[in-house]
């Protein structure tokens, strides 16, 4: 018999602190029809409702529990957006077992260290190459006993003990549930708001990932919080399509979408992202800035491409928004009628067109995170009559510590602290933030929660920063990364680094100086624009590698890089970190080659020490230098890339505050 569909102002008080499990089952009753998720399968979208979805979860938490599952066990996920694995993760935790999303791409012997940390005790993945992944390391797992996959396309003839479909695991819920009537249920309703409900590891650039432990308080308290702010609720769409394993996907994707109830919708694949955002027309978006490069990128490729007539069209429009597209988004009441309707035009004629190609005509609220932001590609989407706005958190914050308020948003900072959390700067520059989404600890590891929580609760992020004169925080870098020249100056490479990055041509830059005379960088081009821009000028290339070594591209990076340093001589603090020296690597920085972390944020150290030679060409005033490189193949066999790198140096600009 189905429960009695209960009001929003009834759901409201009833939702105040329940757990994930507790919101699903409370949605498949206030609102049993209404579409909870939407996968596109085959070319076409599929619906899952509230009451379905609850009906699912509950059939596989029986399942779970009939292989063993138990409160405190640790349940991993692998593989892309699914239905299935999202009710999985539910499932886990109707049970009070604690979910623990793993990276889709991370080769096999990346996975082996969180298996055994969290001692792993059952792997819910998403097809054959998740299974193959996890059989490789099965025997270095003791704690792992079963293995529950997805999709069997390629997975009906394996024999191996321990691995089942899902529909499998759901006849034997089914059997569990005849002989033990209301169990799950009883689990369910046992559950408690401050309970362990997810661990999500770090990216690990200086070590060994740590597991990070959040309750179902710390994930849903910030969200909600944010939620009411934002008028976030019923009616949204989402687009899921970041990895489950990071934090900010588990925020926006899940837990905002349990606490408010609006639809998920997973694309096919990550190929067609794009088409399927055309397709659904997400009202609420989150993007890391790469992303947000990527389309801008695509969107400028083909202008160039474009008729004179279009070109020209596009830039006079263009150049209108840029002035007024912004401020029109904030309610600056300055702006006048003409302008408007001036800018109305271009709405119809460029803006419109190019918000619908990106899928962003139905945006009310679009959030950037995980790196800084381009002024120039930050103003662009803002120009546009996209709202989108920065926010500043990490996965031991569950993201929301500062968010930008409407009509105060800039590009160079991250907003103020959001309502209930406190942030303060203490004398070395270091951001400390008390909020109720923190981290309950660092799995086993009470040492490393020492270090980073204080006996007053006082999480100590690691990123320097200050408040500027209206209260919003700017970010600087990473505390331990900031540093000092041999002349006693600043030294911020991040900040340098990221600075650099803010150019269409540049996808990574490593930045070297510490303690050091001068200023060098390592560059990664970015393969696709720079190509675009070879193959309009008719400059032929082989590859990557044969790309980054024409001489053309070495002058167009050293422009970058020769605007990079005018731009930084007009802060006193960090004019004396203008760039002297840079390369261009002969490889593409990759994950699987341990230089960037699977979130791809650069592993500095160890870069330094993999190209040390390089690093000691560019400060011994070289002009070139032979390097030869160990690479991961994507089938896991391991070669070798070499190339004679060109050392190139870059102008560097007399500092405003010394020429005043």
């Amino acid at each position: 018999m189905a429960e009695p569909a209960i009001s929003a102002s009834q759901a409201g008080a009833l939702m105040e602190s329940l757990t994930f499990p507790q919101c699903l089952l409370a949605h498949a009753r206030m609102r049993p029809d209404a579409p909870a998720i939407r996968e596109k399968y085959l070319g076409i979208w599929q619906t899952t409702t509230w009451s379905a979805l609850s009906t699912l979860v509950l059939q596989m938490a029986a399942g779970l529990a009939a292989r063993g599952l138990k409160r405190g066990d640790h349940i991993a996920l692998i593989g892309d957006n699914r239905p299935r694995l999202y009710a999985s993760m539910i499932a886990a935790q109707c049970l009070g077992a604690i979910p623990v999303p793993m990276y889709q791409d991370a080769v096999a012997a990346e996975m082996v260290y969180v298996f055994r940390d969290a001692a792993i005790r059952i792997a819910v993945v998403e097809d054959q190459e998740q299974t193959d992944k996890v059989l490789e390391i099965r025997e270095q797992c003791p704690a792992l006993s079963d293995i529950i996959y997805d999709n069997d396309r390629g997975l009906r003839n394996y024999q191996q003990s321990g691995i089942e479909s899902i529909d499998t695991l759901l006849e034997a819920g089914s059997r569990y549930e005849q002989s033990n009537p209301g169990k799950v249920r009883q689990a369910v309703d046992a559950g408690g708001f401050h309970d362990d409900c997810a661990m999500f590891y770090t990216s690990g650039t200086t070590g060994n990932p740590k597991g990070v432990v959040h309750t179902h308080a710390s994930l849903i308290l910030p969200s909600r919080t944010v939620s009411q702010q934002e008028g976030l609720g019923p009616q949204d769409e989402v687009l899921a399509y970041l990895p489950m394993a990071w934090i900010g996907q588990n925020i926006f994707s899940y837990a905002q979408w349990l606490i408010n109830g609006f639809t998920i919708n997973m694309p096919e694949s990550q190929e067609t992202v794009m088409i399927d955002m055309r397709e659904i027309g997400p009202t609420y978006y989150f993007a890391p800035p790469r992303v947000l490069e990527g389309l801008l990128t695509t969107v400028t490729i083909r202008m160039e491409d474009a008729s004179p007539g279009k070109r020209s069209l596009f830039k006079h429009y263009m150049a209108l928004a840029k002035r007024i597209g912004g401020r029109i988004l904030d309610g600056d009441p300055t702006v006048s009628f003409a302008e408007r309707l001036q800018y109305q035009l271009g709405d119809l004629l460029i803006y419109g067109p190019l918000r619908n190609a990106l899928g962003m005509s139905r945006i009310k609220l679009a959030y950037t995170a995980g790196e800084a932001i381009g002024p120039d590609l930050f103003s662009f989407y803002r120009s546009l009559g996209v709202n989108l706005k920065q926010l500043y958190g990490s996965t031991e914050t569950a993201v929301w510590v500062c968010v930008q308020p409407d009509g105060h948003v800039r590009a160079d900072t991250v907003g103020k602290p959001v309502p209930g959390v406190e942030v303060r700067i203490i004398d070395s520059g270091e951001i400390l933030v008390r909020s109720p989404g923190l981290l309950r600890e660092y799995y086993k590891n009470p040492q490393a929660t020492a270090e980073v929580r204080d006996a007053e609760g006082w999480y100590h992020t690691g990123d320097a920063g200050y408040f500027d004169q209206e209260g919003h925080l700017r970010i600087i870098d990473r505390a331990k990364d900031v540093g000092q020249l041999a002349n006693g100056a600043l030294f911020a490479p991040k900040y340098i680094e990221n600075k650099l990055k803010f150019f269409p041509y540049i996808k990574e830059a490593v930045a070297f100086g510490q303690g050091q005379a001068e200023v060098c960088c390592f560059v990664n081009i970015d393969f696709e624009a720079c190509g675009n821009w070879a193959e309009r000028r008719n400059l032929p290339y082989a590859g990557y590698n044969d790309l980054a070594a024409k001489a053309e591209v070495y002058d167009l990076i050293q422009d970058c890089v020769n605007r990079t340093n005018a731009d930084l001589a007009l802060d006193p603090k960090l004019a004396d970190s203008q760039i002297s020296r840079f390369l261009i690597l002969h490889k593409e920085l990759d994950p699987d080659d341990d230089e960037l972390t699977r979130t791809r944020k650069v592993r500095r150290g160890f870069i330094a020490q993999k190209y040390a030679v390089l690093v000691e060409a560019m400060f011994a005033g070289k002009d070139s230098q032979y390097v030869e490189t160990q690479v991961k193949f994507e089938d896991g066999r391991t070669g070798a890339v070499s190339a004679t790198l060109r050392i190139a140096n870059a102008k560097r600009q007399q500092a405003l505050a010394k020429a005043a």
